[in-house]
């Protein structure tokens, strides 16, 4: 603080000029005044006790101060203040939004610049995108300031990507900014089995400025245009959504014309078009369930994943086919030698949040012909083989880590060489798996196994590699979860299959090319703690 009173030419510097040494001698301490973090919203306004307050107080601006006498002639200004406004505003707005209230403490003419909207103006487009000619603002009464201090940054907390808490089913919410508008977004897949169709979103909730005093909440959900909601952060990485006109989400025609127009947009038919029996059923408990989160539900932020020039392909988020489940998105990432695909959503077998999916990316396969590769048992003995052989080398591991302990263990006598060993051929076998994995073509001939069954016919005839991976399966209410043997199939870089052995089916996954904002992971260790806690939810 007393680097920035000296800067402004104000407080001890200035006495010092006054009065010479020895009022420097006397100042002592009196300058090491602490500096405090500062809410944003504070910035050209006094101490405040709540949100809300301070808020008010950024917003009673006052005029500009006239500009400081500038020194002599030929003289170099010795402060801040010695600037001409216009250029004190220049470099104001080029620093963080949340450095300007430390900045507004400084002074009275400082605190007073800070009140020009082009500052905020200027924070507003760089910080959070805001394109829109925020001068169409004056009209309303509301300034940049406003905007900055009570939408944007009030509520940056829940800009990002998130997973909606809908017990086993899940779901995809993007939070951004748009306009002048906060609109959290749902996405939903394409229609069943269309896996190549681009996302389908529909907005949720928005917030805006109706007036100076603050931002407003309304709910998107229903057909009746958008009423009154409410916002509520929980707590870091959490925040919840609530309606307080649940009558609005209604319809005349009751429950079933409710069903009906739910039916047609999430699955883009009628009831008496879809023949198969248990598909029905499965839809209409996903309707009553869904049903009850209409009014009020909490969201856990989700990460994209990170990439790495070492992955197979780039991670992202995919839509797959699920058979009577319809479409679900799945997270590919990256761990070494394994590949994950995390459900982002999911249903009654195997909830959103579980992996169902991991690859094996030290056991690549090799395809039998186009011919031997329509019979499904020979298809089975290649994969069955591979995962007696992974079955093998994690008991060879256990067992050198075991031999390794014990040396560590009998100090008397020296480190027995299995280890090494061990190592040496894991990195000669790693070896081998690279060489062979280089030595595959660039695109093989591919075709489903006889009596293999695909919601999608449409699938690509060509694939780069294949990989030995499992699949999760489990009972209704995610009873009896077991991971059964599979081959991961590799396309091209936005498609890829899994092919469960047990269940005879396959599941066709292309790449959502969407560009969702603030959704980058921090760090791998931070995208690797959300996937924790959401299958620790899930279980």
């Amino acid at each position: 603080m007393a680097v920035c009173a000296r800067l402004c030419g104000v407080g001890p510097a200035r006495g010092c000029r006054r009065r010479g040494a020895a009022r420097e001698q006397r100042r002592g301490n009196a300058d090491s005044e602490p500096d405090t973090d500062t809410d944003p919203e504070e910035a050209g306004g006094g101490a405040v006790t709540e949100d809300d307050e301070a808020a008010e107080r950024i917003e009673g601006g006052r005029p500009l101060p006239p500009s400081v006498e500038a020194g002599p002639a030929g003289r170099a200004p010795l402060s801040l203040l010695e600037l001409p406004p216009e250029l004190l505003v220049q470099i104001f707005g080029s620093l963080p939004g949340t450095d300007l209230p430390s900045l507004a403490r400084v002074c009275t003419t400082f605190r007073r610049i800070l009140r020009t909207d082009t500052i905020w103006r200027r924070r507003c487009r760089e910080e959070y995108g805001v394109c829109e000619n925020l001068r169409k603002l004056e009209i309303t009464g509301v300034s940049c300031r406003d905007v900055y201090a009570k939408l944007l940054h009030r509520y940056r907390h829940i800009l990002g990507l998130w997973q909606p808490d809908i017990g086993p089913y899940g779901g995809l919410l993007n939070v951004v900014v748009d306009g002048l508008f906060i609109i959290g977004w749902m996405y939903l897949p394409p229609h069943d089995p269309h896996v190549d169709d681009p996302m389908r979103f529909k907005p949720l909730f928005r917030i805006h400025l109706m007036e100076r005093k603050c931002a407003t909440v309304e709910c998107m959900y229903g057909h009746k245009g958008p009423h009154n909601g409410h916002i509520q952060i929980v707590k870091k990485d959490e925040f919840s959504t609530k309606c307080n006109q649940t009558d609005h989400h209604r319809m005349s025609g009751g429950r079933q014309e409710e069903f009906r127009t739910w039916l047609r947009e999430e699955w883009g038919r009628t009831l008496e078009d879809i023949f198969h029996e248990h598909m029905q059923e499965l839809i209409l408990m996903k309707f009553i369930y869904t049903s009850q989160y209409d009014n009020c539900l909490t969201y856990r932020r989700i990460y994209l994943p990170p990439s790495s020039p070492q992955d197979l392909i780039q991670p992202g988020l995919f839509k797959g086919t699920y058979g009577s489940h319809g479409l679900e998105i799945v997270m590919l990432s990256f761990h070494g030698k394994k590949a994950k695909g995390t459900k982002i959503t999911g249903d009654p077998n195997i909830p959103a949040g579980q992996q169902t999916v991991e690859i094996d990316l030290a056991h690549p396969l090799q395809l039998p012909d186009i011919e031997t590769l329509r019979d499904f048992s020979e298809l089975s003995r290649v994969v069955l083989e591979v995962q007696e052989q992974v079955r093998r080398e994690e008991q060879e591991r256990e067992q050198r880590q075991e031999e390794q302990e014990h040396s560590q263990q009998a100090a008397s006598q020296p480190a027995s060489p299995l280890g090494g060993e061990g190592a040496e051929g894991e990195e000669t076998a790693a070896g081998a798996e690279g060489t062979t994995q280089d030595k595959a073509p660039a695109s093989q001939p591919f075709v489903l196994p006889t009596g293999v069954i695909s919601r999608n016919e449409d699938y690509p005839r060509t694939c780069r590699v294949c990989f030995y991976g499992t699949g999760l399966i489990a009972g209704h209410g995610f009873t009896s979860p077991e991971r059964t043997p599979g081959v991961f199939v590799l396309f091209d870089d936005d498609r890829f299959g899994f092919i469960w052995l047990e269940l005879k089916s396959f599941s066709l996954y292309s790449r959502i090319k969407v560009s969702f904002q603030n959704a980058q992971a921090p760090s791998q260790e931070a995208f690797d703690e959300m996937l924790k806690n959401i299958q620790f939810l899930a279980t």
